[in-house]
């Protein structure tokens, strides 16, 4: 058999091997054994080179006569004149093309990385050392040894050369496979894992509920979810910074691990919630788990020289009792966990009435979308009397809900689902765009009754407010004296600097602003001088109690008597009484509203309530009206 013959059935036999390759270092060494022991060669030896600072040649696999032929020299690939700098395999991997030594006796005196003496004594008559190149770059060597002189002639390097390539692509073939494993691994990682703590996140957790579900369902268990809120959290992350947060995050997973122990799935499935799945357990079980978890959790945690309680709590769901999917045993254990934060030890069972009122809850914040969406809301006024006159001098707007199935929502209610809807600005242009056109509409019959409508703290932060106050006067082309505008003492302290400029943008457009439940806002004098307000309105919760109250009377009066030396008006809501009215009368109040005055009307039936109300004929002097039925 010819050398070319030789070389032409070890290559394809190469190929053959590298068909059936699954991992690097086993394609290297059947390389070898097909090189030697199918072509028939005296030895093979495949390296890596190192880029380590002597430019080391790493032995990967090897076969044939090689006993402790690789372990006897240095083998580098580094330039100069060292021991093995100048042999074929170092060149070959320098050069980037195949060297061939057809007689290895003529080596006598070459720098080698093995004594020559050592080269003949295994009978390597001749050597072809070829690069193994990826991408442009020479990353180790394919060595071959032969046992006869001349063995490598053109015909036979070609096809070894040959050998030598796939041998190559098949070493970056694997390797790319294995970055796309390691690749597919990381993104299925990071698919199911938090970043922050390396625990399962919500998605693992649900697969892995799941299958405790069924496990359960087919050996007639119960099982428990544990679901633990961090109550400081966000404190800690806004107040000493997003690391801190994390740091906190981290020590109260490795809490849950130590107390769950190996039994039990710990996950993170929120920013500051944690879940264990108990399997086969009971409520004794799971209260016996919180309670030994609460007892670790309480412990303090260092931030930066500072030991804060975590504040956690934890809520428990149970299967079959609670739920059987996990959806709802997690939606359910988080809902025992706020109803957990409202006792004394922190955690609790699941009980149902929140989770119906809740459910309630976000039906009715659908409803109240779609009613103001659908203008299906009512617009109410309750008059305001002028004290010393007796005569009704404007009235404020108010919203009602009148739901077809529930009836007339409480507005405290609904107004509460607007704020958690974020629905409080919608709402705002409802309650303007209405107003608006009730005022026109008086305006029109010649009636000059200023209409006051009541602005949050989220409507003071809304950038567009002024230009759309602005544009319905332009709509309706209404004196400016005909609307009003009331704010909250404590909207107004929620943003102060912010605040202001809102007020001196709508005092410019020449309307009347009122502070309303003032005396529970704590705002400072000094502040107050700055507003460009015209009235005070005291909370009712002061004048309803100020006959009976001491410091209700106290504060009334002190009002009364600032706003006066402030050049403010004063409007005493929550008048409900004639004796309320009269002493208001004599403490010099401006203007009353409330029962006593007239309660919240449609704003259709407004003129109809005027025409018969004692309040269209007041009494000399201002004398209170009697009481209106």
């Amino acid at each position: 058999m010819s050398y070319a013959e030789r070389a032409l059935r070890t290559l394809s036999a190469g190929n053959r091997t590298l068909l059936r390759a699954q991992d690097e270092q086993t394609l290297l060494q059947e390389m070898c054994r097909v090189i030697v022991e199918l072509g028939g060669y005296r030895m093979a030896w495949v390296g890596y080179a190192q880029n380590d600072e002597a430019r080391t040649i790493r032995p990967m696999a090897h076969l044939g006569f090689d006993e402790g032929f690789l372990e006897l020299g240095r083998f580098t690939w580094a330039e100069g004149e060292s021991e093995g700098s100048r042999g074929p395999t170092a060149q070959a991997i320098r050069g980037g093309k195949p060297v061939v030594v057809q007689d290895t006796t003529k080596l006598l005196g070459t720098q080698l990385p093995v004594p020559l003496a050592e080269t003949l004594r295994r009978g390597y008559a001749s050597i072809a050392a070829f690069p193994l190149i990826i991408e442009r770059e020479a990353i180790g060597n394919l060595t071959i040894f032969a046992a006869e002189a001349d063995a490598f002639d053109e015909c036979e390097c070609s096809l070894l050369a040959e050998m030598a390539d796939d041998l190559a692509f098949g070493i970056a073939t694997l390797r790319m496979r294995e970055q796309r494993r390691e690749a597919e691994e990381t993104i299925r990682h990071m698919a199911y894992f938090d970043a922050l703590t390396d625990l399962p996140n919500r998605g693992s957790l649900n697969a892995r509920l799941a299958e405790e579900i069924a496990q359960a369902q087919q050996e007639n268990q119960s099982m428990a979810v544990l679901l633990m809120k961090v109550g400081r959290f966000q404190e800690i992350s806004d107040t000493l910074g997003y690391l801190e947060g994390d740091h906190l995050i981290v020590e109260m997973a490795k809490r849950l691990l130590h107390i769950a122990g190996p039994n039990k799935a710990v996950a993170r499935v929120g920013e500051d919630e944690f879940a264990i799945i108990m399997p086969r357990a009971s409520a004794e079980a799971a209260t016996r788990v919180a309670h030994n978890a609460m007892r670790e959790a309480r412990d303090p945690v260092n931030f930066a020289g500072l030991a804060m309680d975590p504040h956690a709590y934890i809520g428990i769901s149970l299967f079959p009792g609670h739920g059987n999917t996990p959806e709802t045993l997690l939606r359910r254990a988080k809902i025992a966990a706020v109803q957990a934060r409202r006792t004394a030890c922190k955690y609790t069972l699941y009980k149902g009435t929140e989770d119906r009122e809740s459910t309630q809850r976000l039906a009715l914040m659908s409803e109240l979308r779609s009613a103001i969406d659908q203008n299906e809301l009512l617009l109410y006024c309750q008059p305001k009397v002028a004290i010393r006159s007796g005569e009704i001098c404007g009235a404020e707007a108010l919203v009602r809900w009148q739901h077809p199935q529930h009836g007339m929502i409480a507005t405290g209610e609904f107004i509460a689902l607007a704020e958690r809807a974020g629905l409080i600005m919608p709402l705002t242009r409802w309650v303007l765009e209405a107003a608006f056109r009730q005022s026109y509409a008086w305006f029109e019959r010649g009636i000059r009754r200023p209409l006051s409508v009541n602005l949050s703290a989220q409507d003071l932060r809304d950038p567009r407010l002024i230009d759309r106050i602005s544009g319905l006067f332009a709509t309706w082309a209404l004196p400016p004296e005909l609307m009003q505008f009331e704010l909250t003492e404590s909207a107004l302290m929620e943003d102060p600097a912010g605040a202001l400029e809102t007020l001196g943008q709508l005092k410019d457009l020449g309307v009347e602003l009122y502070i309303d439940d003032f005396g529970i806002g704590y705002s400072s004098l000094s502040y107050l001088q700055k507003l460009p307000v015209d009235s005070l309105k005291i909370d009712h919760s002061f004048v309803a109690s100020m006959l009976t109250n001491a410091g209700s009377e106290v504060i009334v009066h002190s009002t009364v008597e600032l706003g006066h030396n402030l050049g403010l008006g004063v409007v005493a809501e929550g008048v409900e009484s004639e004796a309320l009215w009269d002493h208001l009368q004599e403490l010099g109040c401006d203007t009353a509203q409330g029962h006593f005055v007239g309660r919240p009307i449609p704003t259709a039936q407004f003129d109809e309530w005027e025409a018969q109300s004692p309040w269209s004929h007041p009494a000399p002097d201002g004398a209170s009206a009697g009481v209106l039925h």
